[in-house]
């Protein structure tokens, strides 16, 4: 791994909680030390396939989060969504195009990005863009800056590969998403409707 010089602190780095940045492989590499010195060093890196497990089980709670807020509008969770899930961002680990990152606390995923550069997309009305797909912190691990980490060290690893903005989509009832989207700078530019045809 090619390990560069530390980064300047983000702008919204606090005495509560220091972060430092190094760029590892183009991609941003975050730790922390967090406000409670009992808590070990939280890292932001990029997902291994010892990750999978974790991340499949972060990613059957997203889709259980999205389908508590609209039942009709998101699929539900079965037995086999933790598998699926996991098994499908592992397909994409080594794909170049693609961004999946963790935090990681004791060697352990507590959260993950994934993400991806994008070209044109007509059907959007969106020139070249990275586009966050995913974006997930455990309950347990929540209100500590980590998500917020996340989301930055995504932003940056999508700029290092030449992305000119970053879009996302999140869902309608998801407030504190975007309250943390907001607060990152991010500007409301598109609104999905849906509309049931079997009522």
């Amino acid at each position: 791994m090619r390990l560069f010089r530390p980064r300047k602190l983000p702008a919204h780095a606090t005495t509560r909680s220091k972060w430092q940045w190094w760029i590892v492989d183009d991609v941003a590499l975050v730790t922390a030390e967090p406000a409670n010195k009992g808590n070990a060093a939280i890292k932001i890196r990029p997902a291994t396939p010892a990750d999978i497990p974790a991340i499949g089980r972060l990613g059957a709670l997203l889709v259980r989060t999205h389908h508590d807020f609209d039942p009709q509008r998101f699929m539900a969770a079965t037995p086999q969504t933790e598998h699926a899930y996991g098994s499908f961002l592992g397909t994409q680990l080594d794909d170049l195009n693609i961004i999946i990152l963790v935090a990681d606390k004791d060697d352990d995923a507590i959260g993950y990005t994934y993400a991806g550069v994008e070209g044109n997309d007509y059907m959007a009305l969106r020139g070249p863009a990275g586009v966050v797909y995913d974006i997930i912190v455990d309950p347990v691990y929540r209100r500590q800056g980590i998500g917020r980490t996340l989301l930055d060290a995504t932003i940056e690893a999508l700029k290092s590969k030449g992305s000119p903005r970053v879009v996302l989509s999140t869902a309608e009832r998801n407030t504190s998403a975007q309250h943390l989207f907001d607060r990152t700078g991010f500007r409301r530019t598109m609104i999905e409707m849906t509309r049931e045809l079997n009522d």
